[in-house]
């Protein structure tokens, strides 16, 4: 028999993805009342499978990484780069991290995150899809359609909160007319696959048999490319490439064409080629997004909250994607739990939360797109983040975006913010990442 999804509740949570169950779960540890409405079946496949190691932080504020480390996920050493035929490497242990990032499946991954919250009493309904939410009321009316029986059946939800963690749906921002497209020379599409028996690259630079993983730690690998730039990493059982194009070059392409246009790119490019030499394509495995870099002016109100994909996205490059869901989930629930405490304040936890969102997003944003001062940045606030932070982490932001000559911005907001002298001269010293060549 079916669980009855209830007329009301706290907090309603929309999407499954680890900002929504992250949400749920640190909600439900705190003991309020939430409900989480999903629209597909879980496990679902899902694109983003390189973590980088400031994951697990999170994850053990949620309870969740003892989970993680028993799923047996490939820990990965780092990364490393060829970007217009310069080649560079991170190793995360360079910068003190103890802790290894991972590459995930993410459909395994994202179903563990949530049926944990489950597991700390959220009630979770899978099948359901939000459609509209009504926000002229104090306590917001959620619009679902049920897809779990024979016919679809419409319903209501009443809450105080709306969490929208729709992911790249952004059922807020497309409703509230929020989200604007990025609009600058780095407009991209993406389009990404999965091959069986590829090579991966190790941490020793060289590429490798899968047979070879337990010796020889995999990176993530990244190179640039005519039309922009590919990911390629690999899994336990399969690989994911990724082909990030300008947009203009696949205008007019229908998804056969794309699909030729992927095999032929994965067949002729240097070095990715020798990593496919063995390897099949997995039919039927390739996606498409053309929604590639988007941002929303309002992620937070005293009723409602967007946070993960809903509230942005920025570029994958860097590996950002899963971490900005963590940490908007956990400053989100964070003040909803003190809204619900203190109801007088709920405006200027919303505010707080906002401002805090915003900052990661711009963060991100500057270091990636290289757009900053415009396109939904806010200078005074990613400045104020670098304050924060520590020089090892700022020498390895530094590091990662010269990995992809992008490092000019990040430099400038270093020196405003008055913190490059805290950096500069050890990452002169050091310099980290700078490597010979890749032997394939």
């Amino acid at each position: 028999m079916q669980q009855i999804i209830p007329k009301k509740c706290t907090v309603l949570v929309i999407g499954g993805g680890p900002a929504g169950s992250s949400a749920a779960t640190h909600l439900a540890k705190s003991g309020v009342d939430v409900v989480l409405l999903e629209r597909a079946e879980f496990p679902r496949n899902q694109v983003g499978e390189s973590l980088i190691p400031h994951f697990w932080k999170f994850t053990d504020q949620l309870g969740v990484s003892e989970q993680i480390q028993q799923q047996g996920f490939l820990r990965k050493a780092g990364g490393i780069t060829l970007w217009n035929g310069k080649v560079q490497q991170i190793l995360f242990s360079d910068y003190g991290y103890t802790r290894p990032g991972l590459h995930v499946e993410r459909d395994i991954f994202d179903h563990l995150l949530l049926a944990h919250s489950k597991q700390q009493g959220a009630l979770v309904f899978h099948r359901v899809a939000v459609k509209q939410v009504d926000l002229s009321c104090a306590q917001p009316i959620v619009y679902y359609l049920d897809t779990r029986g024979d016919s679809n059946l419409a319903g209501t939800i009443q809450c105080r909160f709306v969490v929208d963690a729709s992911g790249h749906s952004s059922l807020l921002a497309h409703q509230l007319e929020t989200q604007h497209s990025i609009g600058s020379e780095m407009n991209f599409l993406s389009l990404w696959g999965y091959f069986k028996n590829s090579r991966y690259v190790g941490a020793d630079r060289q590429s490798h048999h899968s047979a070879e993983m337990k010796a020889v730690p995999p990176v993530t690998f990244v190179m640039s490319h005519a039309n922009g730039w590919l990911w390629h990493i690999v899994l336990r059982e399969k690989t994911s490439v990724g082909l990030i194009v300008h947009s203009e070059k696949m205008k007019a392409m229908d998804k056969q064409q794309r699909e030729v246009y992927f095999k032929q790119s994965c067949a002729r490019l240097p070095h990715l080629k020798d990593l496919l030499r063995d390897a099949q394509f997995i039919e039927g495995s390739l996606q498409y997004r053309p929604d590639y870099s988007y941002y929303a002016t309002q992620t937070c109100q005293q009723n409602y909250y967007c946070i993960g994909d809903a509230a942005g996205f920025v570029d994958p490059i860097f590996s950002h994607g899963i971490q900005n869901a963590f940490y908007n989930a956990a400053v989100a629930s964070l003040a909803i739990s003190e809204s619900l405490k203190n109801t007088s304040k709920s405006a200027r936890y919303a505010q707080l939360c906002e401002s805090r969102i915003q900052q990661f997003y711009g963060f991100s944003r500057a270091l990636s797109l290289g757009d900053f001062g415009v396109h939904g940045v806010n200078r005074d606030l990613v400045k104020s983040l670098m304050k924060a932070m520590s020089p090892l982490e700022l020498e390895l932001m530094l590091v990662v975006s010269e990995m992809t000559n992008r490092s000019a911005n990040f430099k400038q907001l270093a020196h405003e913010a008055g913190v490059w002298v805290r950096f500069s001269q050890q990452h002169e010293q050091q310099k980290r990442g700078l490597i010979e060549d890749l032997q394939f």
